[in-house]
């Protein structure tokens, strides 16, 4: 009785699995919303863990993101690592508003494409790398002349369009 139970829930198990996939249809129409919002220049990044050069990573539970929008950026990010020279209190860190001064995107490799821009805090000069990949996955590594680097990992959501909520504001 107990093999049969163990069988049984293995077999949900592997079909629960299966269920998750998504078909070859779904896969290229997401490619073709991600693709479209980079196009664009108009795309939010939820970020959902962080990796820091010194101490531990880990997953974020409240709601971080990147939103680019033409060529604006809206950084809300944490920051952990030492930081060089800043003002008093902290200073804006991650968390701003501001212009991109330079924007370069390149095809890597598959379905993976490469932006980097560079952008100022007021405070800061701070350059991004995000690699984003067909599905939506990110990576995003921020430098900067006063802190560590860090990186982060999240999701571009092709549903989101920046352009649109700013418009309802």
């Amino acid at each position: 009785m107990k093999k049969i139970l163990i069988l049984l829930s293995a077999v949900c198990v592997l079909a629960a699995c299966g269920s998750l996939r998504q078909s070859p249809e779904e896969r290229a129409r997401m490619e073709a919303q991600v693709q479209e919002r980079l196009d664009s220049r108009r795309y939010k990044v939820e970020i959902n863990y962080m990796r820091p050069l010194r101490g531990a990573s880990r997953a974020l539970t409240s709601p971080y993101s990147l939103t680019v929008n033409e060529d604006k950026v809206i950084s809300h990010l944490p920051y952990f690592g030492v930081a060089y020279q800043v003002p008093y209190g902290g200073g804006k860190a991650l968390n701003f508003e501001g212009k991109i001064l330079e924007y370069r995107e390149t095809a890597v490799r598959g379905d993976r494409r490469r932006i980097l821009f560079l952008t100022s805090s007021g405070e800061d000069e701070l350059i991004y790398q995000l690699d984003v990949f067909g599905n939506g996955k990110t990576t995003l590594n921020v430098r900067s002349r006063n802190r560590e680097a860090i990186d982060f990992d999240g999701f571009l959501d092709p549903e989101t369009d920046p352009a649109q909520k700013e418009d309802k504001e």
